[in-house]
């Protein structure tokens, strides 16, 4: 017998070997006929799959979250059928379903944007066609003599496959393709679709092996989700903050300097500064010290943390004198070691420290993406140092910091426990411990929350923030991860109110995750039009003539005085193309001053919404900008509608 505990918490005693479908059908013939997959024990399969071991269940119907990743699959399917019919020569490596659609990486077939249409055309067939998609399982010997001229397909049996007598394949017609699935029932059930784009790609996603060609797609149950989705695209493609970032002078990331390494132009550091301002009176709110590590230490350190064992791949290591260093990935050993230093009392904990640390990962050249994916960034990154009764106090600190923070960018979010990796250090019972408390955590607090099995740090578990933005897109954000691990290797201790040496709990803590990603979020976000109290140029003072210019600079004085970033345009155009050079800036606030203004000692004001209002009393217009700065509003809000 087997146990299967459903999403209620009920529990199903039923026949070892089960299938997923057959125990929707023990809860009910309509959840039984509506099955498409399954989720056991957090792990997206097969409706079909068998059940040998006690699990946790969920039943995948159309209305799941989980099918439009079940639906996008099957549409990879699609698009590798109607390939082959097209070019049978095309050679198919992997085609996984991915957040915002599909990919399929190909090779032996030169593709270009303009053969899209072709393929688009003959998956409309494919559908139209309505073949079923069947399960099949084949012995390895048989999957091998299918893929005899596919090296890729034979590497895959050779490795994940390669404890397995028997294969699954997935069958449409008179095509199939080496597949765990799951999929749905036919392929008339793909719904609405369409081809994006092509792109290079390296197996496996090293830049060592060969280069593929990977053709991306998505589709969606209906036409009208699918066109709000090309319609958010499109909108993506105007707000990507590459083109925004060279248009309003922000970044660059120069080929002469490396990839993955940008640089900040004065634009683009003075946001930069204004958020790690932010961090920096919240961190000394919640009683951090700031601190500063080195760029590199000796792998030694990086043996000590675990970090060599189980990161070395991902880190630039250097010979140095015959002594290997590496560029650290991380921040925390050197915050560990700091506290190692020290003699610490029971009294003096929590220890609490801070820092924009510079961290360097070396990924592959092919995931750089302007800032979302680089090789150098800065965490905001803080480590403490507590007893185990100060865990839930501290880590419910921290999450009310990360609220106050997403809160202030208007930045919906969701929240997640990370739960134990596969490749991690520390005991089982060190891991149970912290998985435990951190769940205590999120179970007396009002957030709801969602698990990620296995998506933790290698040394403990952590809360997640995933936020979403202006798009409707989710990103990556704030964490708080729980750590008993390092100060075990790293023997660090307190002398407890009993005088005998007791083990600090170490948590790790960043609430924006790093500077780079979340800049990019925010530029996408806003659109490149900041928030007042970000914006590189806040106001910009607009005379009307030449004979204007000394008045426009006495107003720039008053408002730089009270250190708002003002300039005058003092070129010599008209006002209307010095108002649409200031919108296309994207500022949120214009001051037009003319001969009537300067006459009557006062101001004209419009902003990036295109209000604009006249006879405005400068003492007014500044009190206003003062406030709007203070309470770091998102949007200006001196004007009316």
């Amino acid at each position: 017998m087997v146990a299967v505990t459903l999403p209620d918490g009920s529990v199903l005693d039923l026949d070892d070997g089960v299938t997923v479908e057959e125990v929707a059908y023990e809860i009910g013939p309509g959840l039984g006929a509506a099955t498409v997959a399954g989720v056991v024990d957090g792990e997206l399969v097969d409706r079909h799959t068998p059940l040998y071991e006690d699990c946790k269940l969920e039943i995948v119907t159309e209305d799941s979250d989980e099918y439009l990743q079940v639906l996008r699959h099957s549409a990879a399917h699609v698009f590798a059928q109607a390939l082959q019919r097209l070019h049978p020569e095309a050679k198919l490596t992997i085609g996984p379903p991915t957040d915002q659609g599909f990919y399929y990486d190909v090779t032996n077939v030169d593709l270009d944007e303009d053969d899209l249409a072709a393929i688009e055309d003959e998956m409309a067939d494919i559908v139209e066609a309505d073949y079923a998609i069947e399960r099949v399982e084949r012995s390895r010997e048989e999957a091998f003599e299918v893929y005899e001229d596919n090296e890729y397909k034979r590497e895959i049996l050779e490795t994940e496959a390669a404890d397995a007598e028997e294969v699954s394949f997935y069958v449409q017609d008179d095509w199939q393709d080496l597949c765990q699935g799951p999929h749905v029932d036919s392929t008339g059930e793909v719904g609405a679709f369409e081809l994006l784009d092509i792109s290079a790609a390296y197996w496996r996603g090293d830049e060592e092996n060969d280069t593929l060609t990977r053709v991306h797609g998505t589709a969606f149950p209906s036409e009208k989700d699918l066109e709000q989705f090309l319609e958010r695209r499109e909108e993506a493609k105007k707000r990507d903050h590459r083109r925004l970032g060279s248009e309003l002078d922000l970044f660059s990331i120069p080929d002469t300097t490396g990839p993955g390494l940008p640089l900040y132009h004065p634009a683009g550091k003075t946001v930069l500064d204004e958020l790690s301002g932010y961090v920096r009176d919240l961190n000394e709110r919640y009683g951090y010290e700031y601190v500063e590590t080195p760029h590199l230490f000796r792998t030694e350190l990086w043996k000590k943390s675990g970090h060599y064992d189980n990161y070395r791949d991902d880190m630039f290591l250097l010979d140095v004198n015959d002594e290997e260093y590496g560029l650290k990935p991380m921040n925390c050993p050197g915050h560990a070691t700091i506290f190692e230093e020290g003699s610490w009392s029971y009294r003096d904990l929590p220890v609490r420290y801070a820092e924009d640390g510079k961290v360097y990962r070396k990924e592959q050249r092919g995931e750089l993406s302007g800032l979302s994916r680089v090789w150098a960034f800065t965490i905001d990154d803080g480590h403490l140092f507590c007893r185990p009764n100060d865990i839930e106090q501290e880590v419910d600190n921290i999450m009310t910091a990360i609220n106050e923070v997403l809160e202030t960018f208007d930045l919906d979010y969701t929240v997640a426990l990370a739960t134990r990796p596969e490749k991690s250090v520390g005991s089982d019972e060190i891991w149970e411990r912290a998985e435990s408390q951190l769940r205590d955590v999120l179970e007396n607090s009002s957030l709801d929350y969602h698990v990620e099995p296995g998506d933790g740090a290698f040394y403990g578990p952590k809360i997640d923030f995933g936020f979403e933005d202006a798009l409707g897109r989710e990103w990556d954000g704030p964490t708080v991860q729980l750590d008993f691990n390092m100060p075990e290797r790293f023997d660090l201790s307190y002398i407890g109110e009993d005088n005998e040496e007791h083990r600090p709990v170490m948590i790790h803590r960043a609430l924006y995750g790093s500077y780079e990603r979340f800049f990019m979020v925010l530029i996408e976000h806003f659109d490149g039009k900041f928030p007042l109290w970000l914006a590189p140029e806040q106001v910009r003072i607009l005379p009307i003539s030449d004979d204007n210019l000394g008045y426009a600079h006495r107003v720039k004085n008053e408002l730089d005085d009270a250190g708002f970033r003002v300039e005058v345009e003092d070129r010599d155009q008209t006002i209307g193309r010095k108002i649409r050079g200031s919108h296309e800036d994207r500022l949120p606030y214009m001051v037009i001053v003319g001969d009537n203004e300067e006459e009557a000692g006062n101001i004209s004001v419009r902003d990036r919404k295109e209000r604009e209002e006249q006879d405005i009393e400068l003492d007014a217009f500044l009190s206003h900008l003062e406030d709007e700065r203070a309470e770091k509003r998102t949007e200006p809000d001196f004007l009316e509608e």
